[in-house]
């Protein structure tokens, strides 16, 4: 069955932040509230927002928990995508995916070096796992809104791919 661009696609995502300050509550989560706020506009569902350490078993944990048994469309993770010695958020991600979606962040890292040459310091992977897209964003909540604002449109597409309701993709 063809996918009527015209419809709107449910969009039922998870917000997984990465941060050991904020998993102790030492640091309120702006970047991961930003990104529920964004969702929320677009009309997306909110199924899940979960914090956890900078830990990459934690993470690979928690996102084989969204896409396999919470089964949302679209994990967005926050932070942990640097150079720092705790940033794991790539690490997690590159081992639980089973198809690599390299164009998604490849736009984010192509339009942030519009604004900073510290976006080349971004190790974010994106990927698939069974239905469910995985993105990594930065930490930050004002990288979070530049990146998003380049990818929103393509993710309703991505997620109706996935869930096989796109017989023709013709532009």
């Amino acid at each position: 069955m063809a996918h009527d661009h015209t419809k709107p696609v449910n969009v039922r995502f998870a917000v997984l932040t990465a941060s050991d300050r904020s998993s102790l509550g030492e640091r309120e989560d702006i970047s991961g509230a930003e990104i529920g706020r964004i969702g929320g506009e677009n009309g997306w569902e909110l199924v899940s927002h979960t914090i956890v350490a900078d830990d990459k078993e934690m993470l690979k944990k928690e996102m084989i928990r969204l896409c396999d048994i919470v089964q949302v469309n679209v994990v967005l993770t926050t932070g942990g995508t640097g150079l720092a010695p705790r940033d794991f958020t790539p690490d997690a991600t590159v081992e639980v995916i089973e198809k690599n979606v390299p164009g998604i962040a490849e736009a984010m890292r192509l339009e942030s070096l519009k604004k900073t040459p510290y976006a080349m310091l971004s190790r974010a992977i994106c990927g698939v796992r069974g239905k469910t897209l995985i993105v990594n964003l930065p930490g930050s909540p004002k990288a979070v809104r530049e990146c998003l604002d380049v990818i929103l449109p393509a993710i309703p597409h991505a997620v109706a791919l996935l869930g096989d309701e796109v017989s023709d993709c013709a532009r």
